[in-house]
């Protein structure tokens, strides 16, 4: 039996109903089921939905929590929690209507005092800090009876209800004192145990309001070392594992399918602008001129994947602008520029790559080879997981790193905003007045049609002046046991275990 390939991209546009094509069949719910799902890191920031930063995080906590809205896989914000919301008319006031028989994997029903604790604690006016800067507009959260809430911002956002379906505004239980450890959400998925460095077990959720799970059981196994990601899949210790390279998919056995999508992130080299020689225009324009895009993909992917030139992805259609062309590969040009910026004879310094991910390791290796025609010499340093996110994402202690960003909510704004110069998500100290200023426009403009200019002129000020060493949007390969079926792409950085389901024999 030869490895069949299943396509399903997922074009599925951000801001639009475009349907994601996905490699779905027939399949019955097992109540002894389960399915092993091999990730590459343990889940080590929080387990809390309002303090979890890493998208391989959030990602898994999508299965467990909700909002009082929540995405579909066409992009579209669907009722959660709350069954419907109403704004009004001055577009201040967010009416949320909580749904009947939504309970806790306690079992507690979600109360109106939940909701509202949960919405303050979010938006940090609890005393913590928010990881939704547009959460600071919110004025307060009132109880208007028993089944609706209020959040009353202090300016009308258009953006905000895809703010609210993020899995950082997810609804959690008031007297639960440890989220970041025992995590107690209304999901299709309920948290079990976990074992660090090995895996997080998950059990589905009986009592869901919504359609239920097809597997009961699910296992993520904690794969650190790339190289162990083929030998796990082809043994047969893991069932499932996304994001894998195209090498690695040429090396499943028959017993596997292949489905490719688009990640919806956007891969760079992220440059730490408050370190020298980076602080320097000229110098990251010099570095983005050398660098050969389509030679990466072609190495990297088998020429998959879409290149861009600043921080937005394809999907975003309507606020998306085409600026990979921005610095074609020109060695003279860019020595010319680091000439003028005082390197002449180029000089050294490091990337951080996460060493789990092996398709940033890949694009790493290859940049690293195409800098050296400048004379600069980019040396890799690999680090573990949580060191990358306390150092170089918390501590900003790096010179340069190559990752992925996502969008953590289905907005131009989740990509954009961590470029002002006083975003706490600013980790790569990127500071440009002309961008700060344009930015506070988007709160004054009178019109979504002005917006989107606006948006697409903040994409053209990262591309000016070399913010970044843009690369691509990954080409998102899932290997998935024939076994199962099921596999749905979203245009959101997310797994949903829940549509999973074991054929039919």
């Amino acid at each position: 039996m030869s490895k069949k390939k299943i396509i399903a991209f997922a074009l599925c546009a951000a801001m639009t109903a475009t349907t994601a094509l996905t490699a779905c069949s027939g399949g019955k719910s097992d109540a002894s089921s389960k399915i092993v799902v091999g990730i590459p890191q343990d889940l080590e920031d929080s387990l809390d939905p309002h303090e979890a930063v890493a998208a391989g995080t959030k990602e898994i906590l999508f299965n467990i929590y909700e909002g009082l809205l929540k995405p579909d896989e066409t992009g579209e914000l669907i009722p959660a929690v709350a069954k419907e919301y109403s704004v009004s008319d001055d577009g201040l006031t967010y009416s949320f209507v909580l749904r009947d028989g939504v309970k806790f994997h306690n079992g507690k029903p979600v109360t109106a005092e939940d909701v509202k604790y949960s919405i303050e604690k979010s938006a940090g006016m609890t005393g913590g800090q928010s990881l939704i800067s547009a959460f600071s507009n919110i004025k307060e959260v009132n109880i208007k009876d028993d089944t609706t809430v209020d959040i009353v911002l202090n300016e009308a956002d258009i953006d905000f209800p895809a703010y609210i379906a993020t899995t950082t505004a997810a609804i959690i239980p008031k007297d639960n004192d440890k989220p970041a450890t025992e995590p107690v959400g209304t999901g299709p998925y309920m948290f079990v145990s976990r074992s660090p460095q090995e895996n997080i077990e998950l059990k589905k959720f009986n009592d869901y309001w919504g359609e239920p799970a097809n597997i009961e059981n699910v296992t993520l196994k904690i794969i650190p070392n790339a190289d162990s990601i083929v030998m796990n899949l082809n043994g047969g210790a893991v069932d499932m594992f996304a994001r894998l390279t195209s090498t690695q998919t040429q090396q499943l056995s028959d017993n596997f399918n292949v489905l490719e999508g688009e990640m919806n992130l956007v891969q760079a080299v992220y440059l730490n602008h408050a370190v020298e020689p980076f602080d320097n225009v000229d110098v990251c324009r010099a570095l983005s001129y050398a660098v050969d895009v389509d030679n990466i993909l072609e190495l990297t992917s088998d020429g998959k994947g879409f290149p861009v030139g600043s921080s937005m992805f394809p999907a975003f259609k309507k606020y998306y602008v085409d600026l990979s062309n921005t610095y074609p590969t020109d060695i003279d040009k860019a020595k010319e520029l680091l000439a003028e910026a005082g390197y002449p004879d180029g000089f050294t310094f490091s990337i951080t790559v996460p060493s789990n991910y092996q398709p940033h390791v890949e694009a790493a290796q290859v940049v690293s080879e195409q800098l050296k025609k400048i004379g600069v010499n980019a040396e890799i340093k690999l680090v573990e997981w949580n060191t990358w996110l306390s150092d170089v994402y918390s501590g900003r202690q790096f010179e340069a790193t190559l990752i992925g960003v996502d969008a953590s909510s289905l907005t131009a704004t989740a990509m954009l905003d961590r470029f002002r110069t006083d975003a706490d998500n600013n980790f790569t100290n990127y500071s440009n007045k002309d961008y700060d200023d344009l930015y506070a426009k988007l709160y004054t403009a009178g019109s979504e049609d002005e917006r989107v200019e606006i948006y697409k002129e903040l994409q053209k000020n990262l591309a000016d002046n070399a913010a970044n060493i843009y690369i691509q949007d990954m080409a998102e390969f899932v290997a998935l046991s024939d076994k199962y079926d099921g596999y749905v792409f979203y245009p959101l950085y997310v797994q949903d275990f829940a549509k999973l389901k074991i054929k039919e024999q």
